[in-house]
């Protein structure tokens, strides 16, 4: 797995590329933590090139989202494919969490 960081006009971009599981799923928690505890944080995580998450991966997002969200600061996930959208409704986090489909080579899926 890869996370790389942009920041543009008081914004942190993270580009997450690979599979989130119980393995690479620390790894990303460790590079998050670094901007949770920022106040008024606002926060964009690409999911556009991760394949693959399983329920760990989906409890590192939370846990971040709540945390940010503590400190006034918002969360958007973009580039979600059809697989992790499913994944974020199944678990009700589609509803909280401020999610952005990804519409390239996915016809099928409804937004």
């Amino acid at each position: 797995m890869q996370i790389e960081l942009l920041e543009e006009n008081s914004v942190q971009r993270f580009k997450i590329v690979g599979e989130i599981d119980a393995f690479t799923a620390p790894l990303l928690k460790e590079r998050l933590a670094k901007s949770e505890d920022v106040e008024g944080m606002q926060i964009e995580l690409d999911l556009s090139e991760v394949g693959y998450m399983d329920s760990t991966g989906l409890g590192v997002f939370v846990g971040f989202y709540k945390a940010v969200k503590a400190k006034g600061g918002h969360v958007k996930i973009v580039g979600v494919n059809a697989r992790l959208k499913r994944l974020f409704e199944i678990t009700g986090l589609g509803e909280v969490m401020d999610i952005e489909v990804e519409e390239s080579g996915d016809h099928d899926a409804t937004v």
